[in-house]
């Protein structure tokens, strides 16, 4: 039996006790650890609607729904997985060097432990200093849900921001861009390069919403483990990628996006990929009013660990 487990919810309610992801022990050590959820409070990287540093706090509070058993993928990731709620990183708030020096110095021992980080921000630009804690694992093949590219090269002059993440692990040689894909894509552009860019110039390959329903959830999931093969891969999913019908407690929503549904059925279908680090970002519960947004997010990290935990079982 792993060491580190939630709570169990037919022995005491739900409601009580501190507030930890699937109400998992809080520990700060990584001894017997194999995965770590760890918040990311960082909202200063945003260009449109704050608030992503009460992400974290949100979907923990979400997460308490969460069951031992995965129906979906048949596993029962925490028979499987010792897992720990391993807190927040304390980032500099208004400070975006100074904080992304703080994840990545937070981050980095977790992933030289051999433990796998599940972060759930914050902003996504917390994705870079994410990145930067898995180099030495070389680069990695990225999992980039997203209706946004975030490759453009400044907002306002600026290098870093949400906007800008993945341009920067790029140029840093963090992602493996043979095997990196963003899938997702929607909404009004600056000019059509805003998208062919990322095959032309960055190397990237994507998929654009249209893509996502014409060849439905099982198509996408193949076209993405095609494309990472047999490489480490790190996914990070901007919750804006849902359609705000499902999720609107988000920074920068666009219309018309896939299903909740559709999303999840995508990511049960990643099996068999050698995952090194998720993140889960874009998360703002004050435009959350039923929390619809931080329970899905709080889903999304559970199907993440779950997949680790399938890859191990069936190793």
């Amino acid at each position: 039996m792993p060491r580190y487990v939630p709570e169990d919810s037919l022995q005491s309610p739900r409601f009580t006790g501190p507030t930890t992801f699937a109400r998992l022990p809080h520990v700060t050590t990584l001894k017997d650890v194999d995965v770590a959820m760890v918040g990311v409070p960082f909202d200063t990287g945003v260009t449109y609607r704050v608030g992503g540093r009460f992400g974290p706090s949100a979907v923990r509070t979400a997460s308490v729904m969460l069951r031992p058993y995965n129906a979906n993928l048949d596993v029962a990731p925490f028979e499987i997985l010792s897992c720990v709620d391993f807190g927040d990183v304390a980032i500099v708030p208004g400070y975006t060097e100074r904080s992304y020096a703080a994840i990545e110095a937070a981050i980095a021992p977790i992933v030289e432990a051999g433990v796998i980080p599940l972060l759930v921000g914050g902003d996504h630009a917390c994705t870079l200093p994410h990145l930067r804690a898995t180099k030495s694992r070389g680069p990695v093949a990225v999992i980039d849900f997203d209706s946004h590219t975030d490759a453009w090269d400044s907002y306002f002059g600026e290098k870093h921001n949400h906007g800008t993440w993945m341009r920067r692990a790029i140029e840093e040689g963090l992602v493996d861009t043979a095997h990196s894909i963003e899938v997702g894509l929607r909404g009004s552009l600056y000019a059509p390069e805003d998208w062919t860019g990322l095959r032309t110039e960055l190397g990237l390959d994507y998929l654009t919403t249209e893509d996502v329903f014409r060849m439905g959830p099982a198509a996408v999931a193949a076209r993405i483990k095609e494309r990472v093969g047999d490489r480490p891969a790190y996914i990070s999913f901007d919750i804006d990628v849902v359609d705000p019908a499902y999720a609107p407690g988000t920074g920068t929503p666009e219309a018309g996006g896939p299903s909740a549904h559709d999303m999840l059925a995508v990511l049960r279908a990643l099996t068999e990929i050698d995952f090194v680090g998720f993140d889960v970002v874009e998360v703002i519960p004050a435009y959350d009013p039923a929390g619809q947004t931080a329970t899905l997010a709080a889903n999304l990290a559970y199907e993440m660990l779950s997949l680790v935990a399938l890859r191990r079982r069936d190793r």
